[in-house]
Parts: structure tokens; sequence; C-alpha cells
């Protein structure tokens, strides 16, 4: 099948999911009572500001609570990670159909890599229930500033392979290294590790154009973000306020980003993927420290 049509039929998917996924936040606030427009302006804010952030790889959840915590916007923070899920589905499945459409991967990289995640995030529960997190944690975060430090060690003393070869998709065993490697990815997330930092990584640290990582990371996202998003509305996990404002914004900013990220030189990317992969791991070592 020509790779376009696949492209097309992708794109298909995941506007009938935002379709879907807006029904859904429409009919539950009319059947709770409850005003997705309460606190618009703050939310458009808010929104902006996480989902522009979240499209250049730097994730909305840890800058969504900072601000939620800031503005004193939420009043229970059991509903937060609901909150977080749902409030940034949309925003992250317009990134995965900006990303496909403005970004050139190979359908032979993107669907493998993003099966792979969504497997991975299915059955992470089980796989996943007597994992030591905070270990995880912590060797996640040494092995991200190690990844820093050897882009930052190409950069100056191996410019060639930091100038990437070119490809707009795996090959070879680079391939199932990627699905491995998505699977792992996928596993993690269910244990509230994000997926950006270590898939931008590991696409810079192969030598291919990173540019390539983020249709993959954001579609995988989007899915598994739409998934948990519905299950957290249907069991009222999540907080009203600023619901529409957030979706809104985070849209107006996920389509400026993408803007940035398209026009990035790649010498600029590696350093924006050192300092994601940095702030990363002190987020890792930060919550790894706040829990003992």
């Amino acid at each position: 099948m020509d790779q376009n049509i696949v492209l097309h039929l992708i794109q298909i998917i995941i506007i009938l999911t935002m379709l879907f996924f807006i029904a859904l936040i429409i009919k539950t606030a009319h059947k709770r009572k409850v005003n997705l427009f309460e606190s618009f302006g703050a939310g458009a804010v808010i929104g902006f500001i996480t989902d522009l952030g979240d499209t250049l790889g730097i994730g909305s959840f840890a800058t969504t609570t900072g601000l939620f915590k800031i503005l004193h916007f939420t009043k229970d923070d059991a509903k937060l990670p609901g909150t977080l899920n749902a409030v940034h589905a949309i925003p992250v499945m317009f990134e995965a159909l900006l990303f496909i459409t403005t970004v050139k991967i190979e359908i032979t990289t993107l669907i493998p890599m993003t099966m792979a995640a969504i497997l991975g995030a299915y059955v992470g529960p089980n796989l996943t229930k007597k994992w030591n997190v905070q270990l995880i944690r912590i060797a996640l975060g040494i092995a991200l500033v190690i990844a820093a430090a050897i882009i930052i060690y190409r950069i100056f003393f191996l410019p060639v392979i930091v100038a990437s070869n070119g490809a707009h998709g795996l090959h070879g065993w680079l391939l199932p290294l990627g699905v491995i490697f998505n699977f792992i990815i996928g596993n993690l997330m269910t244990i509230g590790l994000g997926n950006y930092a270590p898939e931008l990584i590991f696409f810079t640290l192969i030598g291919v154009n990173p540019t390539i990582a983020f249709p993959v990371m954001m579609l995988d996202a989007a899915m598994i973000m739409s998934i948990s998003g519905r299950q957290f509305i249907k069991m009222d996990r999540v907080q009203w306020r600023g619901f529409a404002g957030i979706i809104i914004g985070g849209v107006i900013g996920v389509f400026v980003a993408v803007k940035i990220v398209k026009q990035l030189p790649l010498n600029i990317l590696n350093w924006l993927i050192i300092l994601i992969a940095v702030l990363t791991a002190f987020s890792l070592f930060k919550q790894y420290i706040k829990e003992h």
C-alpha cells in the first residue's frame, strides 16, 4: 500500500478519535452539569505554555502541575493524574496530526514503533507491578545524563556523526532495536515515566535525524493518552475547571511550536535535546529524593 495512503488513514483515525473525545467531554460535562468554560482565560494561558513546551519535547505534565500549584487551580490532588491525561489528550493528538503531516517519516518505522509502545503500555500494568519504580527512576536519570554527555562529546569531537545520515526511518538491525526500545518505553509510561526524552535521545544516539522522533513519540503519546484520558473521564477522576481553555490554548501552542521545530537547525535541535535530557534527569532525581 502507498505510504501516503497509510499516512492519510492514520490522520483520519486521529481526527475521528479527537471528535469522539470531544463528544465524550461534552456529553460528560452536560451529564454532570459542569461548566467547561470556567476560568477559560487562565486555562488558555496554561494550555498554551504547557503544550507549546510539550511539542518541543519538554513535556506538559510537570509544567501543568507547577502552574496548577502556583495558581491554586486544583482542589483535589487525587484527580491530578486523570486531569493531566484528559486535558492534554486533544492537544497531543493535534501534535501527532501535525507532525505526521509536516515531518517526513517512513511508515515502516512509524507504525511498528507506535504499535510496540501501545503494546508495552497495554501489558505494562502487569509486567511492572513488581518493579522498583524508584530504582528505575534513578537508573533512567543517570542514563539520560550519560546520553546527554555523549551527544555533547559528539558535537565537539565527532561532528560528522551528529550531522545524521539524512534517513527518514530506521533500517536493518536498527528497526527491531527501535521496536524493542519503544516496547520498553510503553511499559515505563505505565509507571509515570515520560517517553519524549528517551525517544529523542535514542534517535540522536543512533545517528538518525532526531526530527523524525517527533511523529513517533507524539503518535505514541496520543494513542495512549486517548485511551487513558477516556477512562479517567468516565471514572470522574478529572477536574473540570479551565478544561476548555487548556484544550484550546494547548492546540494554539502546539501549532506555534510545530512551526518552530520544523525550522530548527539540526545543531540547535541537538542542544534542545540535551537540555530536555538534563531537565528530565533532574526531575527524576528530584522525585527520587523527595520520596526518600
